[in-house]
């Protein structure tokens, strides 16, 4: 009990006289020893370091989870050494709304069977993120975390611990500058050159640490190019998910209602904006019957003539220069130079328009 009030008493004194030293400093009343300007430049970068790594690391957590209660929950499961709960995230969400109320509508009608087709796709493309968040989470955030948790740490243990040595060099200073008997100079001497050895030894073990914020400057770049690779890889799969999409809803109707029973009433008709069908719609035939058509079309545009056509998808004009059309309909179709390879003129009565050569069915 002893020896305890004796350790709390010697701190107490330790405190207050640490605390008189500061003041003394900041008032110009007390020596200070500057370290030298080569360890003061490493003291701020590695605090820049510090600062920017947390800022970068809070900025890509809210980049791969929106949401903040999630990432909350996650960093308590973490913290409690726990697997946080699998979810959906939000394309799997719509994914599975979408697939859902495609059943609803029926597999068997366009609408049901596009919003299937829609559903599936998101569900990819929430795999996709899920994958990203996972190799980021790995090769990004938790070195960057690392760093802040093991080195950073490691360099403010010793940075403050210079601080002491610091602090112990001019208390003994002062106290050699007061001394006045020979005996207590001596003393004085003696422990100033203790102070001085134990100040440049721990100057040197934070010196060598602050030095290795540059290996870590190299290991985050690698960090930071394995981040922009996974990113990469996720935006070319979403890419190719959604032109492949894309291509599968070009096989569909574009509008919800009769254009030419909406232009006889004369109201308006309600339509999904097109695809250009140059860049993604595909051949509607396969195989052999693919070959055939193309054959039929590339005749045609050789011989400048006309021929009947049937249209197999209703569609709606995006321009004044096109011509809407209304599935099962016959209309005659012909080539015009310098039209693109895609499209055809075609006429219906005294009604004349470009039309997409993948919506038409060649007639014998």
């Amino acid at each position: 009990m002893d020896f305890n009030v004796k350790r709390l008493a010697a701190d107490a004194g330790t405190f207050l006289s640490r605390a008189v030293q500061f003041t003394e400093e900041k008032l110009g009343q007390a020596e200070k020893t500057e370290l030298d300007a080569h360890l003061e430049n490493l003291l701020i970068r590695a605090e820049n370091t510090k600062q920017w790594t947390e800022r970068i690391m809070k900025q890509t957590e809210v980049l791969l989870q929106p949401n903040p209660n999630v990432r909350l929950e996650e960093f308590v499961y973490e913290k409690l050494e726990k697997k946080a709960p699998t979810r959906m995230n939000n394309h799997e969400l719509l994914g599975q709304s979408m697939i859902e109320s495609g059943g609803e509508f029926g597999p068997g009608t366009a609408y049901g069977n596009a919003l299937i087709k829609c559903g599936e796709t998101e569900k990819q493309i929430g795999g996709a993120e899920r994958e990203l968040i996972h190799s980021s989470a790995i090769n990004f955030l938790t070195p960057f975390r690392n760093f802040l948790e093991g080195d950073f740490k490691t360099i403010l243990k010793e940075r403050k611990l210079l601080q002491v040595k610091r602090l112990d060099l001019d208390a003994a200073k002062t106290r050699l500058k007061k001394a006045r008997m020979t005996d207590a100079r001596a003393a004085a001497e003696q422990e100033l050159r203790m102070s001085q050895s134990e100040f440049d030894r721990q100057s040197e073990i934070t010196r060598l640490l602050l030095e290795g914020v540059s290996s870590t400057h190299a290991h985050h770049l690698r960090c930071l190019n394995d981040f922009v690779e996974a990113q990469t890889t996720y935006y070319a799969q979403c890419y190719q998910y959604m032109v492949d999409l894309q291509k599968q809803l070009g096989s569909f109707p574009s509008t919800f209602s009769n254009n030419n029973q909406s232009s006889a009433s004369g109201g308006a008709s309600i339509s999904v904006p097109t695809i250009p069908v140059s860049a993604s719609l595909p051949s509607v035939s396969a195989g052999h019957g693919s070959s055939t058509a193309s054959g039929g079309f590339n005749e045609l545009r050789s011989s400048n003539g006309s021929r009947k056509a049937r249209v197999l998808y209703d569609y709606d004009a995006a321009s004044s220069s096109e011509l809407s059309l209304l599935a099962d309909e016959v209309i005659t179709v012909g080539s015009v130079p310098g039209m693109d390879s895609d499209w055809l003129m075609g006429e219906r009565g005294n009604q004349m328009g470009k039309v997409p050569i993948t919506y038409l069915e060649l007639l014998n």
